[in-house]
């Protein structure tokens, strides 16, 4: 039973295969059918010829005319008659796939001999190298071909071309591509790189490219960022960064190519040329802020910042720019042999305009920086430090920082830079006159100190003797009042027995003339005896008032005997004890009796005897305000 299932699958799948290749093969060797896939092409080798020329013209490998051999024409999807199997041997192979981001580079195997000197075949019409008949026939050489095949699918006679795929040239944002291509002119005498040649489509078109004269080598175009069918055995690319100039620079351009350009600097400027845009040399117009398609091997950017340039002399400080991070702090010696050290700042501007001519004269701000600026403010400093003392030159900063800043200044004005300021930052000096300095001050310092102790102490001792002179003046002052008053005393006693005599008087005299009135003899004896009485009290009253008198006046004469014998006896003790021993003992006498304190918190001592306290300033002083009061 299983074997006759087997036979019977056998039959249903076995003969219609069995007749398949018999069909096939009997269509195949008396027909010469050939059936070719939707998916192939046919590769036809012919192997001999019956009639007519069988060998290939001399170098050649593909036949056109029927000769034997690997065949031009290609077979597309189809059926085709008369290709026997024993005269045709066909080869069926898949299209040529090219993908997207590849390109297919083309080595043809057959055709004319390239030209000498050239190692590129030029492109020839052939349907993207589909025809190769075509190919062959219209000139096509062998070799590598300048034309390339995009992405795509495309029916290639293997036996006459040969494919390479390599990938796209991409060139990313903010870079450029330098191009150098391998076929074409040589370049000019005198030049770098070849001039821009129109229409070839970013050197994608090399035919064009060379038939509008393009060179080889080095190229002035550049490419900008995109994707580009570039032939790789044409021209290689090198992709560089864009040259972008900062907000505060501009770019001075030097160009390496083109024409020799009429001088714009003027005859005044004698360090090079200043050409204009698109010359040879170094551009009058530079590049403002931004980015640019530059090709470094043929332009060079110098970038000039056009804003405050500050550059240090310190070894410990370095700016952004770092112009001057070879600079160092400047090293002086002084008029009297001291070597010391100083930090200096100099800020510079260089406006726009000005720029090409900083770059022509020098190539490069750095070389500015060496050039000039480290020997001008190097030797000024050095110059200057040396006529003048090192103390002085450290007094004097001030002033030498406005004489480096104009100096430098004019100094600066013949190359064509600005110089704004001149700083002088910190200064070290040698540590031995730092001690000195140190001591000095220290001794200034000490002698404002005990300068302003000694005028506290004056101040003290001044208080001191006043309120001594001032005790002493209330004793002066009463005894002048005593005189005064008993003078007064005096004057009222006095006056009041004059009062007293002229009023017992007119009393005496009514009572004699009422006497007189009353009596005639009587009166004349009363009159007697009142005159006698009037007489007698007149001389009473006179008396009496004599007395008061001189009671008053012997009190004066008595106050100011006392007072006179007082400064009698002040005088006669300063001429026996001497005016400045009579003055201490008084003063001596006041201080105790007003509890005075004699004993001061620093005591002066005037001479060199060894005298007590009072014998210095404040006791020469007190002396005579007292001698004055006692003399006056």
């Amino acid at each position: 039973m299983q074997n006759a299932e087997i036979i019977r699958w056998v039959m249903l799948i076995g003969i219609p295969l069995l007749c398949l290749v018999f069909y096939r093969l009997i269509l195949r060797v008396f027909f010469g059918v050939v059936i070719v896939p939707e998916d192939r092409i046919g590769l036809v080798t012919k192997k001999f010829v019956l009639f007519g020329k069988q060998e290939l013209p001399e170098g050649r490998i593909i036949a056109l005319n029927g000769e034997a051999g690997f065949q031009a024409q290609t077979l597309a999807p189809g059926v085709y008659f008369w290709k026997w199997i024993w005269q045709y041997a066909v080869t069926f192979q898949p299209f040529t796939i090219i993908p997207t981001g590849k390109i297919g580079l083309v080595l043809a195997k057959d055709g004319a001999e390239l030209e000498t000197g050239s190692i590129l075949a030029r492109k020839v019409p052939c349907d993207a190298f589909q025809d190769a008949r075509a190919f062959l026939e219209n000139g096509g050489r062998k070799g590598r071909q300048t034309a390339i095949i995009t992405p795509g699918s495309y029916r290639i006679n293997t036996f006459l071309f040969e494919l390479e795929m390599t990938d796209m040239v991409s060139i990313p944002e903010n870079a450029v591509g330098i191009v150098t291509t391998l076929e074409g002119k040589a370049i000019e005498e005198g030049q770098i790189a070849g001039k821009s040649i129109a229409a070839h489509n970013k050197f994608q078109d090399v035919d064009t490219f060379l038939q509008n004269g393009g060179y080889k080598g080095l190229q002035e175009q550049v490419m900008l960022a995109g994707s580009y069918f570039l032939n790789p055995w044409f021209a290689k690319v090198e992709m560089v960064r864009m040259t972008e100039i900062s907000i505060g620079h501009v770019g001075v351009v030097i160009s390496f190519v083109g024409q020799d350009g009429e001088d714009l600097s003027g005859v005044e400027f004698k360090h090079g040329n200043i050409v204009a845009k698109g010359s040879k040399g170094v551009w009058a117009e530079p590049l403002g802020p931004g980015k640019y398609p530059i090709n470094p091997y043929i332009m060079k950017i110098e970038m000039v910042p056009t804003t405050n340039l500050v550059l240090n002399w310190a070894s410990a400080r370095s700016e952004a720019h770092q112009l001057d991070k070879n600079l160092s702090t400047i090293t002086v010696r002084s008029k009297d042999g001291f070597t010391f050290n100083l930090d200096v700042a100099q800020i510079i501007h260089i406006p726009t305009t000005e720029a090409p001519k900083v770059i022509a004269r020098f190539g490069n701000m750095s070389n500015l920086v060496t050039q000039v600026l480290e020997p001008t403010i190097g030797n000024y400093f050095r110059n200057s430090a040396q006529d003048a003392d090192a103390i002085d030159f450290l007094k004097s900063r001030k002033e030498r920082q406005e004489s480096a800043r104009s100096h430098i200044g004019r100094v600066l004005e013949q190359y064509n830079v600005h110089g704004v300021d001149t700083l002088i930052g910190d200064i070290v000096p040698p540590e031995s006159l730092m001690k000195t300095l140190t001591d000095r001050k220290l001794a200034e310092e000490q002698k404002v100190t005990y300068e302003t102790q000694m005028k506290a102490q004056e101040t003290r001792q001044t208080l001191e003797k006043e309120t001594a002179i001032a005790e002493m003046q209330k004793e002066i002052v009463k005894a002048d009042q005593g005189v005064l008053i008993a003078e007064r005393i005096a004057d009222a006693s006095v006056k009041k027995a004059t009062g007293d005599a002229n009023s017992v008087r007119l009393q005496a005299n009514a009572e004699a003339d009422r006497l007189k009135l009353l009596a005639g003899g009587e009166a004349e004896k009363v009159r007697l005896l009142a005159k006698a009485e009037a007489e007698r009290t007149e001389w009473i009253a006179v008396a009496d008032a004599e007395k008061i008198s001189r009671t008053g006046n012997a009190e004066a004469e008595k106050i100011l005997a006392i007072g006179k014998s007082s400064a009698e006896a002040y005088r006669l003790a300063v001429e026996a004890m001497g005016g400045d021993n009579f003055t201490q003992l008084k003063v001596m006498e006041s201080i105790g009796e007003q509890h005075v304190r004699i004993m001061p918190d620093v005591l002066i001592n005037g001479s060199d005897n060894g005298g007590g306290p009072i014998s210095g300033l404040l006791g020469l002083q007190l002396l005579e305000q007292l001698r004055k009061k006692a003399n006056e």
